[in-house]
């Protein structure tokens, strides 16, 4: 048993006190505690207290200055289960003490993964445009479970996906008016898949949108890159220079109709 000869309160935090015990060998510094735990614990000098409460207490302080720290990881913006636990880990708090901080906050709804999901996407859709199969890998790695993403993604519907998947294609035709039809169609499919769109929703965008080049628009398309593949095969043979250049147009997706003109016109 020891016995507790002085109460003091910390100079940097009025809300943690130090606690000085005497075991029978002179009264010494022996650990601190918050004060929310010094007031669960009823400490008082001259309580004597065994080695068993001691580390009961401690046990105590360590949990609040986890729920603590918690609390202020929550303070900036709503998290997961799983990213609160990780951050806890971080700062090498114990599974139990973890569990027990998860277990106190979600008795007050300060996390809850549903309306973290539901949240999540609402955000997501109208700040960064994803896709839903974007959005369903983000929310599996922050520990949410597949009913609900599920519930969660039902706040995504096909008219939702549908308009954010269309203002991405325009975006992306602004920016690319010097390439071929058939690579335009290609950087736009590309472009919404991995912005995490399905199928069905990309076929209906390359419907609505005008991605299509008419004849002036793809033969100045075509000239651009032309301009380029000359300087590239300028050394070659005639015969090699004919061949190379057809591929090299062919690949970025201009008709063999139209490379004929070109390179007839060229001659």
């Amino acid at each position: 048993m020891a016995l507790i000869t002085k109460i003091t309160t910390q100079k940097q935090s009025t809300e943690r006190f130090n606690i000085y015990l005497d075991d029978g060998q002179g009264e010494k510094y022996a650990f601190s505690v918050d004060q929310d735990v010094f007031i669960k614990y009823n400490l008082r000098k001259g309580q004597e207290i065994d080695e068993l409460e001691i580390h009961e207490i401690q046990y105590g302080d360590l949990s609040k200055k986890a729920y603590n720290k918690a609390l202020e990881f929550l303070s900036y913006r709503m998290r997961s289960i799983k990213e609160v636990a990780e951050h806890l880990a971080k700062k090498e708090f114990n599974d139990a003490i973890i569990q027990d901080v998860i277990y106190k906050l979600k008795e007050y709804n300060y996390v809850d993964d549903l309306e973290f999901a539901i949240a999540y996407v609402r955000t997501q859709k109208q700040t960064n445009g994803k896709g839903p199969s974007v959005l369903k890998r983000e929310l599996i790695g922050k520990g949410i479970n597949q009913d609900f993403i599920e519930q969660a993604l039902q706040e995504y519907n096909d008219d939702d996906q549908l308009q954010e998947a269309i203002d991405h294609a325009e975006k992306l035709l602004k920016k690319n008016n010097k390439i071929s039809t058939v690579q335009l169609k290609q950087k736009i499919e590309q472009h919404l898949m991995r912005k995490g769109f399905p199928y069905d929703i990309i076929s209906k965008v390359l419907d609505e949108v005008q991605y299509e080049q008419d004849e002036s628009e793809e033969w100045t398309a075509l000239m651009k890159h032309a301009e380029k593949a000359q300087r590239k095969y300028q050394n070659e043979d005639p015969n090699q220079y004919r061949i190379k250049m057809k591929q090299f147009l062919y690949r970025k997706g201009f008709s063999m109709e139209l490379i004929e003109k070109f390179l007839e016109d060229e001659e």
